[in-house]
This record gives C-alpha cells, sequence and structure tokens, in this order.
C-alpha cells in the first residue's frame, strides 16, 4: 500500500500521466461513451422498451380499426332496422 502512495506521490507519475493526457482524456471518454451506449440500450429508456411500445401502438392502431369497422357495421345494422336507408 505504501508503494502505491509513493506512487502517486512521486513527480515522475504525474509527469508521465501530464505527458501522454491525450491518451487519458481518450480512455475517460471511451469509457464514458460506453457507459452511455450501455444505459441506452439496457436502461429505463432502451431501446427494448422503444420496441416494446412501437408494438403495443401497432396493436392498439389495429383494434382500434376493428373496432370502427365492427361499429360501422352494427349502426349499418340498426339503421336497416329502423327502416333507414344508410
Amino acid at each position: 500500500m505504501r508503494k502505491i502512495f509513493a506512487a502517486l506521490t512521486s513527480h515522475t507519475f504525474w509527469y508521465k500521466v501530464y505527458a501522454h493526457r491525450i491518451y487519458v482524456y481518450g480512455f475517460i471518454g471511451f469509457v464514458g461513451i460506453g457507459i452511455y451506449v450501455g444505459f441506452l440500450l439496457v436502461g429505463e429508456n432502451s431501446l427494448d422498451v422503444l420496441l416494446k411500445n412501437i408494438t403495443q401502438r401497432d396493436e392498439l392502431i389495429d383494434e382500434v380499426n376493428e373496432l370502427q369497422a365492427r361499429n360501422a357495421r352494427l349502426q349499418k345494422d340498426l339503421f336497416e332496422l329502423r327502416g333507414l336507408e344508410p
């Protein structure tokens, strides 16, 4: 543990970090983007939820169209029973 602490407090370590800072920033950015993409694929607002919502929307649209057609048939039957022209 003392060796690690001594390495972190030494000037050569920080000089190497400073000299290679572009790689450090790139690594941090790469990890950050990876975490962000992970949340997009698996999180609350994920791709899976989006696909489920699209499927549910399509099912509801089909159900609405079916109910509208059924309503039109029932109204036609009602008008025929009343003796009116549809």
